[in-house]
């Protein structure tokens, strides 16, 4: 399966975003107000400057505590972004997510940004393969 097909099946299909010197008791009501786990950084909605994600705002609380709310976004996203493209393969992106311990990844095109993707996403839709994989086999035993 390809990332572009995940994307069309997607309900919400515009990436939310937080400019980068929003604060981070900003980002943290975003993300309850949408119930994400994760908000893209940037500065005009289409180039991904990095990622902001629940656990980098816990991993910054555990630090220093809630003073910490007031700091800047880009101060504590990542800023090394991990992308994937409309046309790779699932399982690549899953590998990549895996590998590296994250859970979202922005798709990008031609330099912008044209979708996220999380690892729910994508094991929902691996799993919507396997059982259409298994109805077509069961099919072909029974002789449907």
């Amino acid at each position: 399966m390809l990332v572009s097909q995940i994307l069309k099946s997607k309900p919400e299909q515009a990436v939310v975003t937080i400019a980068p010197g929003a604060t981070l008791s900003d980002a943290v009501a975003l993300l309850s107000q949408k119930r994400i786990g994760a908000v893209v950084v940037s500065g005009d909605g289409r180039h991904a400057a990095g990622i902001l994600s629940e656990r980098d705002i816990v991993r910054e609380l555990g630090r220093r505590g809630p003073t910490c709310l007031t700091d800047r976004v880009e101060t504590v996203m990542t800023s090394r972004l991990v992308t994937c493209a409309r046309g790779d393969q699932t399982d690549a992106v899953l590998e990549k997510m895996t590998d590296g311990r994250f859970r979202h990844m922005p798709v990008m095109e031609g330099g912008q940004m044209v979708g996220l993707i999380s690892i729910g996403d994508v094991v929902k839709a691996r799993l919507e393969e396997l059982h259409a994989e298994k109805d077509a086999l069961e099919g072909m035993i029974k002789g449907f």
